[in-house]
C-alpha cells in the first residue's frame, strides 16, 4: 500500500475479505443510482492488459456484473495521470504489474442510471502471474482476444475495436 493512498482505502483494506465483498455488493447499486440523481461524471479508467504471449487480462468482479467477464479498471481520481491510474488499477485488481502502457483515448458511456462514465483506456504488458485479489475480483484468466469466452462485456469488444484501430495506425 502506497503512502498516498487514501485513509477510507486504508480502513477498507483492514476489513476482512468476505464483509469487503458484501459491502460491495450491497452498496454498489445505492452508489450508482446516488451518482444517477446527482447526473455525475465518473472519471474512470479501463485496461487493455496483454500477456507476452498476447492473451488479454480479463477480470470477474465480486460485486459489479459478476456473471462477465472485464478488463481491469476502476475509478481515477480528479486528475489523476491515466496511466498511472491503470498500472495502479492492474496492480490491485489482478496483482501484477502494467508496463508499456499507452493511452488509447477516452469513451464516453452514458449509464443506465443516469451517470456519465468517461473512462481513459489504457493498453500495455502485463508481467507477473495474474491472480484475483479476493476482494473485487473473484476470478482472473488471459484469453485469445480473437476467442473471448461468450460471458465477456460488450465493453471489451469495443475497446479492443479501439485498440485494433490503434494497431493497425502504428503500422
Amino acid at each position: 500500500m502506497t503512502s498516498h493512498t487514501s485513509l477510507p482505502d486504508r480502513i477498507v483494506a483492514r476489513l476482512p475479505a468476505g464483509l469487503h465483498r458484501w459491502l460491495l455488493r450491497t452498496l454498489q447499486p445505492w452508489r450508482l443510482r446516488l451518482w444517477g440523481i446527482l447526473g455525475r461524471e465518473v472519471e474512470g479508467v479501463m485496461v487493455l492488459g496483454f500477456a507476452d504471449d498476447g492473451r488479454l487480462l480479463l477480470v470477474r468482479h465480486s460485486y459489479h456484473l459478476p456473471d462477465q467477464w472485464l478488463v481491469p479498471g476502476g475509478g481515477r481520481a480528479r486528475g489523476e495521470d491515466p496511466i498511472r491510474a491503470a498500472t495502479r488499477e492492474v496492480a490491485e485488481e489482478a496483482c501484477c504489474t502494467l508496463t508499456e502502457a499507452v493511452w488509447l483515448g477516452q469513451v464516453k458511456r452514458p449509464m443506465p442510471q443516469g451517470w456519465l462514465n468517461r473512462i481513459e483506456v489504457v493498453t500495455g504488458r502485463i508481467s507477473g502471474a495474474p491472480r484475483a485479489d479476493g476482494r473485487e475480483i473473484v476470478e482472473v484468466a488471459l484469453h485469445d482476444p480473437d476467442m473471448l469466452p461468450p460471458e465477456t462485456n460488450a465493453v471489451v469488444h469495443e475497446l479492443l475495436a479501439l485498440w485494433r484501430a490503434w494497431k493497425a495506425s502504428e503500422g
